[in-house]
């Protein structure tokens, strides 16, 4: 589970500053029987409720055990536990209150073999590839295309950069389109979190790269539907027009974020029946249907798996495919890594993720300090129950930390 790291207005005084620290915050979060409301500021807990946040808690205290100690390291803090450690970033406003927390688990080498044993223990399905360079290092399920969540981002960001290097032959006016591309955010554009963008006003004006990099490092899905909007569905998931490449074949129609929440809304049944059951020119007109379709509440998505077969679909392979067309991009290293690793180690981190309850997919490319070039992705599904991110996350790590120390 990703927490961002949020920025927000100074809110009313609630601690005193003066005698809380952020170790201190730290270690009050891992060492209360209860955590409080009032340690977050309301912006904070506009983006992520309350009830997260204490389910995040108990979710590292039952993974990695009792807290021992937090110590600065890398520009945030490392918090020991008994059985692993977090990487932690947080911000405190004047009032003492969390305005912005980061929490990722950190782990110990783990050689490829190790990591399979682990996912193979998994309930579900579960993937991975480790490629260095063009050598295959640990494959399992590699060709085996699993829901992934928001690191289907990056086929949209594949498509535009596609088009911005070889030209659109749709486009009337130009034959070229540019990052410096001013787009106006419209109302039937904006989604649900994560992102910023849901919340600005109508006709704001954005450049593609701006929408490019929300897309990927906040993972906005605000500016991903813009893109798709912009780019054309087809141009992502067909090989229409001819020149270019298709990016996510299995992936038709291809679908918005907001069409997907949108499917998912339990008021929408009747709509969605009918696109699961119908072919791709159906499925294609219940989405404009669904235009008009109400969202659901965010809340349908803090518990157990839903309709994971209204989601997008990769392999590893493909990922790691589609992510080596991109991972040079300046946008790629805004977020390196997720907190997965010390960018300070590397030369190169560009990385995209991507959950939703019962869906979690990393995808990482690493240019190693002596040059080598990795790209590792890994993913998880379960339809029947909600995930043990953290354990996820720390084996991940731990093939990260494995590359980085066999050097």
């Amino acid at each position: 589970m990703f927490i961002p790291i949020l920025c927000a207005q100074t809110q009313p005084a609630l601690v005193d500053s003066m005698k809380i620290t952020p170790v201190a915050a730290l270690e009050r979060l891992f060492t209360s029987p209860s955590p409080q409301s009032e340690w977050f500021a309301a912006s904070f807990l506009s983006q992520v409720p309350f009830t997260q946040v204490e389910q995040l808690l108990t979710e590292f205290q039952t993974s990695l055990g009792a807290y021992q100690s937090v110590q600065p390291d890398s520009g945030g803090y490392l918090v020991q536990f008994e059985k692993g450690k977090l990487l932690a970033q947080i911000s405190l406003n004047e009032a003492g209150q969390i305005i912005g927390l980061l929490l990722q688990p950190r782990s110990d080498a783990i050689a490829p073999t190790q990591a399979i044993q682990q996912l193979q223990a998994l309930p579900g399905q579960t993937n991975l590839l480790i490629i260095e360079g063009d050598t295959e290092l640990a494959a399992h399920n590699a060709d085996q295309p699993l829901a992934v969540g928001s690191a289907f981002k990056l086929a949209v960001l594949a498509a535009l950069q596609e088009q911005i290097e070889k030209g659109d032959p749709l486009r009337v006016s130009r034959s070229d389109r540019s990052w410096r591309d001013v787009v106006e955010l419209r109302p039937e554009d904006k989604s649900l979190p994560s992102g910023i963008l849901q919340t600005w006003f109508d006709g704001a004006l954005l450049t593609v790269q701006t929408l490019a990099t929300l897309m990927i490092s906040q993972s906005d899905n605000t500016a991903t539907d813009t893109l798709i909007h912009l780019l054309g569905r087809e141009s992502i998931s067909s090989s229409y027009p001819p020149a270019n490449e298709a990016f996510a074949p299995r992936n038709q129609p291809f679908l918005t974020t907001r069409e997907a929440f949108a499917l998912k809304n339990p008021e929408n049944e009747a709509l969605l029946k009918r696109y699961q059951t119908g072919n791709i020119q159906q499925k294609t007109q219940v989405l404009t249907e669904l235009a008009s379709a109400p969202l659901p509440d965010a809340s349908v998505f803090d518990g157990q798996p839903v309709l994971l077969d209204v989601e997008w679909f990769f392999s590893p392979r493909e990922l790691c495919e589609l992510m080596q067309k991109v991972a040079d991009l300046p946008l790629m290293s805004v977020n390196p890594g997720g907190g997965l690793v010390n960018p300070a180690q590397w030369q190169r981190v560009s990385f995209k993720g991507g959950s939703e309850p019962g869906v979690i997919n990393l995808t990482t490319s690493l240019v190693s300090l002596s040059g080598k070039t990795y790209c590792v992705s890994a993913t998880w599904n379960n339809p029947e129950a909600a995930l043990d991110e953290t354990s996820f996350l720390t084996l991940y790590s731990g093939i990260l930390e494995g590359l980085r120390t066999q050097e």
